[in-house]
């Protein structure tokens, strides 16, 4: 029987999620402006703009407010998308192109030639077909290194860079 690892996920690194937080947290600070501009005071500078200017604007301010809670929620799950995971059939790697685009890419544990863990930058992986395919970055690299070298080692896959398999930790190589 050949080895089948237990799927294990790796998201993106913090500083690609910044600034789809740092959105989510402006969206969050307009629709509270706009929530505390209903509730003022009638002579209030807030109330002033937000319900009596509302009469000249194209679109309404609580519109405009959820329209962008909507944008930047999706924002922030668009960045949460990227990553790479580890399935007992093969690797999908997960990244968005041009910011809107999703890009899904799978590889089956047969089409891969060598595993190059000495880029230091990304992981990348030599396929059958000659080409190389690169992973993209995540959060804990250690780690999916780890879990790469142990399908390797399961799987005879060679790989190039890394920690040599003597320096693993016991808990890294048992088996499942």
């Amino acid at each position: 029987m050949t080895y089948r690892p237990r799927e294990s996920v790796f998201g993106p690194p913090l500083i690609t999620r910044i600034p789809s937080m740092t959105y989510l947290a402006a969206a969050l600070g307009i629709g509270i402006l706009v929530l505390v501009g209903e509730q003022s005071a009638t002579g209030s500078w807030a109330f002033h703009y937000v319900v009596e200017l509302d009469v000249d604007r194209v679109m309404s301010i609580r519109t405009f407010a959820v329209i962008l809670l909507i944008s930047s929620l999706s924002s922030v799950l668009r960045a949460g998308m990227r990553g790479v995971r580890i399935y007992p059939d093969g690797v999908e790697a997960r990244d968005v192109l041009g910011h809107i685009v999703p890009k899904l890419r799978r590889y089956r544990w047969p089409q891969i030639e060598r595993i190059v863990l000495d880029g230091a930058s990304h992981i990348a992986f030599d396929l059958w077909d000659g080409s190389r395919a690169y992973l993209p970055r995540v959060g804990d690299r250690p780690a999916l290194e780890a879990a790469l070298q142990k399908v390797a080692a399961a799987r005879s896959i060679p790989i190039r860079g890394g920690v040599p398999p003597d320096d693993l930790e016991p808990e890294q190589i048992e088996e499942d």
